[in-house]
């Protein structure tokens, strides 16, 4: 890489961050000289793989990588359970691999679901394996650390002929076809600067590595064409497509019952999230004419308790809300207490689809699922 080039790609970088000026963000400058040493090493790392001087592995079947740059919250979790269902609807042996975040077992291989039955309990494998097996009958979900062991752990086992990596932009030590990168609209980069001064894993020359960039929730970007924009500048050859997150259905957590979008329409609701991006799930529910009266925010992958599940239902009740409304990832947690069900005011979870757009906007078609039959059985 040239010298011109270097410096090319450190002014796109300095563009593309945002000013921290918040009483918080002075606080956190100390932190600076630490994320400059991180990005130094990141960037090392990244060279080595890409020089052949750190090995690759490779699996004998098709390898996607959806990953994001920054810490949570991009909506990275509906498009592999999406991506997945359009590669089983077109007759692939699809499986995925995460490395479940937050998990309490440490097995090196632990099977979430066999594409048929889930296993266990969303604390054992984390809260977003548990939901993608939950949303992909058909599609055998495994975690693990160790991605190649994994890998060859499901060519052998289910003979898949397609992996996806579920958060494996970053996991350079396993050879993939396809790199998606995913970003946020609405926080593209966090603030701009890398761990552990800010949010990003990674320096933003990293998107020259993605096969194409995904961007989701363009319907909250203040704006789109500034970030398509600086993206380029970055990566000039890697494609940009746009996704917006629709609301597809609004299903009782811990019951079968399920109801079109427009049921929340002029319903009083208190929200329940526990996910990287909380606003963009208040936003979600305004979209479809809910009326958020109050939002309990918890810390994304948060592990509820029976103490903490009956306080959001006695601040229900005291509200006087219609409904109880909480996300996916949320959900799989929250259906396996009791008293979820059967109380005065309902829980619910709203299940959502990425639509996909092409690199200038217009609508290509739609990764919505159909067909699915109904959710998984458990086998414990």
């Amino acid at each position: 890489m040239s010298g011109s080039r270097i410096t090319s790609l450190e002014r796109a970088e300095r563009l593309l961050a945002v000013g921290d000026r918040t009483p918080a963000g002075w606080l956190l400058a100390p932190l600076l000289p630490l994320s400059r040493l991180y990005g130094l090493a990141m960037r090392a790392r990244a060279a080595l793989y890409a020089r052949g001087l750190l090995r690759q592995q490779s699996l004998p079947c098709r390898v996607i990588s959806v990953g994001n740059l920054t810490l949570g919250g991009t909506g990275k979790t509906p498009v592999v359970i999406a991506l997945a269902k359009a590669l089983r609807d077109r007759g692939r042996k699809v499986a995925v691999i995460s490395r479940g975040y937050k998990r309490r077992r440490g097995t090196s291989i632990l099977e979430v679901s066999d594409g048929h039955a889930l296993r266990g309990h969303p604390g054992d494998s984390g809260d977003e394996p548990f939901l993608i097996a939950q949303r992909c009958p058909g599609v055998p979900v495994v975690v693990g650390a160790d991605r190649p062991l994994v890998g060859r752990y499901l060519v052998d086992r289910y003979r898949v002929d397609t992996v996806i990596l579920d958060d494996g932009y970053q996991h350079l030590a396993l050879r993939r076809d396809m790199d998606i990168l995913v970003l946020d609209a609405s926080a593209p980069f966090g603030n701009g600067y890398l761990l552990p001064r800010g949010r990003l894993r990674e320096p933003l020359s990293a998107i020259g590595r993605a096969s194409a960039v995904l961007v989701t929730r363009a319907s909250q970007a203040g704006r789109l064409e500034e970030l398509k924009a600086r993206v380029t500048a970055v990566a000039p050859m890697v494609p940009i497509w746009i996704t917006d997150f629709a609301a597809s259905a609004v299903v009782q957590v811990g019951g079968s019952a399920s109801v079109e979008p427009s049921a929340l329409k002029g319903q009083r609701v208190l929200a329940v999230s526990g996910i990287g991006n909380p606003e963009s799930f208040r936003r979600l529910l305004a979209a479809v004419g809910a009326t958020v009266v109050d939002h309990c925010v918890f810390a994304d992958h948060h592990a509820y308790s029976q103490d903490a599940l009956g306080r959001i239902l006695r601040s229900a009740e005291q509200a006087g809300v219609d409904r109880i409304v909480t996300t996916e990832k949320d959900a799989v947690k929250l259906e396996q207490f009791d008293g979820v069900k059967n109380r005065k005011v309902e829980v619910w979870a709203v299940s959502g689809y990425p639509l996909l757009f092409g690199c200038n906007g217009s609508l290509n078609g739609s990764w919505r699922g159909q067909g699915e039959g109904g959710r998984l059985g458990r086998s414990h």
